[in-house]
């Protein structure tokens, strides 16, 4: 079987992979369709090199069937239609123990920390595996994974009808968080420097400002009158965003860290302080936010069309995550079973 891996120095190769049946308690996906993203693009900068073991198969943002079940598994069977939550967690470290399983302090995450999903077969422990609605296609089901995302950092926020809600970011997660706080009942701005990508949220119908050129603190005080944001969400990554922060929520308002930052960044504390912010994390997600994400995908409240810019045979993934890390992508599948082929 064809498989693509990260083989350390940004580089991405095609190879040939055996086929294992799926050791007990597993299943084996025969994989449609994953996405990339933000997280792969970490990876094969070397971001992660001092995390993952080379050569990595990764991916993670996947759908597809189950090819064949192992011994130990109930409640699978051969053609069931699924994704994974990628993370597999120790249960007996504190934060298990308090309920916050997902972020383990020994948490691995499947597609970085073990083998991912950007291989025509896959076996993974059948507890990770999410059955999918049989109505929910295959390519739609790619987007279930960082639709999930969307839903646990709006989930986070604790936002309500009515509120006003900054997204700095305007990729697939700032798309995603801005569709699902909408759907909330928020009303949304996203903050987004590419121009094009500013065309394309904009005919989704969300307020848009370009940072680069325009004082977005002054245009959320104008927009917000005088009020400022009940919630921004980070989702940039970007130095420039995180320096205006602090400045554009109201009194009390909060802030969500999506992004991942690999640097240290300048944060204005005393703004933090004067005005009784929050200031949140977000990292990965829990399962009834998959199940959400689902339930949204299925209503049409994602718009799927326009953030899938385009789908591409798995010998083509380098040249993927080249135009992902150049923007001229949103979000692009790797066919991986050759279905469009």
């Amino acid at each position: 079987m064809k498989g693509a891996q990260y083989a350390g120095d940004g580089t991405i190769e095609i190879v040939e992979l055996n086929a294992t049946p799926p050791g007990r308690e597993e299943l084996q996906i025969a994989v449609a369709y994953c996405g990339l993203c933000g997280t792969d693009l970490h990876i094969i900068h070397g971001d992660m090199d001092a995390r993952v073991i080379t050569p990595l198969v990764f991916g993670h943002e996947m759908s597809g069937t189950v090819a064949a079940v192992g011994t130990g598994v109930t409640g699978w069977s051969v053609g069931d239609a699924l994704t994974v939550m990628p993370l597999v967690w120790d249960g007996s470290c504190s934060a298990c123990l308090a309920g916050h399983q997902h972020i383990c302090q020994n948490l691995e995450f499947v597609g970085i920390d073990s083998p991912g999903a950007l291989q025509q077969f896959w076996n993974v422990p059948a507890s990770i595996g999410v059955k999918l609605p049989p109505e929910l296609d295959l390519r739609t089901a790619a987007l279930v994974e960082p639709t999930a995302v969307a839903v646990h950092d709006v989930r986070r926020s604790e936002l309500q009808v009515g509120d006003r809600v900054v997204v700095l970011g305007g990729g697939p997660i700032g798309v995603l968080i801005a569709s699902v706080a909408r759907h909330a009942g928020a009303r949304v701005m996203v903050a987004e420097v590419d121009e094009a990508r500013r065309r394309r949220i904009a005919g989704l119908g969300f307020e848009v400002v370009d940072p680069s050129s325009t004082d977005i603190v002054e245009h959320v005080t104008t927009w917000t009158e005088g009020i400022g944001a009940d919630v921004v969400f980070e989702v940039s990554g970007a130095a420039a965003a995180v320096r205006t922060l602090t400045a554009l929520p109201k009194v009390r308002g909060t802030i969500v860290v999506v992004a991942i930052h690999n640097a240290h960044r300048d944060i204005d504390l005393q703004r933090v302080f004067w005005r009784e912010l929050r200031l949140l994390g977000a990292r990965v997600y829990q399962r009834a936010d998959f199940d959400r994400a689902a339930e949204l995908l299925l209503q049409g409240v994602i718009p799927v069309d326009e953030l899938i810019t385009g789908i591409v045979p798995l010998e083509e993934t380098a040249s993927a995550m080249a135009d992902l890390g150049a923007g001229r992508a949103m979000k692009v599948l790797v066919d991986v079973a050759g279905i469009a082929s």
